[in-house]
């Protein structure tokens, strides 16, 4: 018997499938999709959920100090002449951060490997480049999915069965995080 089910597709289509809807599921909460397709993205989210949790409290708070471009009151950046030149003025800025320790940064890595980037487009700016923001899908993961799911022993996804696709008569189902 196979190990992983091969979905009618060559090698690089069934993972790039397998990576949008991993990313689709974690990033939204659920998706639809048929029966196959979703018993072979649940292992890989459960996967990816489980070592979060793992993971999840594993890094420390640092303070840096930065250096950013003070603003006016439009947005723009604040310019000064300096030696005949327009130069940009700098404010130094000192922030708190999180730095992933090494086997944090590790399952990060794990992770991206089996994401894809999101992009997130507001409802005013639909088919524009501008005023798109790419997503942290990783972060999103470690903040909000893992402390979630902390006290539970596996079983972070569910398959719901709604019926028959009217095209092809194949099985759809619901996979979403419980």
């Amino acid at each position: 018997m196979a190990k992983y089910r091969k979905l009618g597709r060559t090698s690089d289509q069934r993972r790039a499938l397998l990576k949008n809807q991993v990313t689709a599921l974690l990033y939204r909460g659920k998706i639809v999709t048929t029966e196959a397709k979703a018993k072979e993205v649940q292992k890989i989210a459960e996967g990816i959920i489980a070592l979060a949790i793992k993971e999840k409290d594993n890094f420390e708070m640092v303070k840096v100090t930065a250096k950013v471009a003070r603003k006016d009151k439009d947005g723009k950046r604040v310019k000064e002449v300096v030696e005949g030149k327009k130069v940009t003025v700098y404010d130094e800025v000192e922030k708190e951060i999180k730095k992933d320790l090494p086997s944090r940064l590790h399952a990060r890595r794990q992770m991206l490997k089996t994401l894809v980037p999101v992009t997130e487009v507001p409802a005013e700016n639909a088919g524009k480049k501008r005023g798109t923001k790419s997503v942290d899908v990783v972060a999103k993961i470690f903040d909000e999915v893992a402390p979630k799911y902390a006290s539970r022993n596996g079983g972070y996804t569910r398959i719901v069965k709604i019926g028959q696709r009217k095209g092809d008569g194949a099985m759809e189902v619901v996979l979403e995080l419980v």
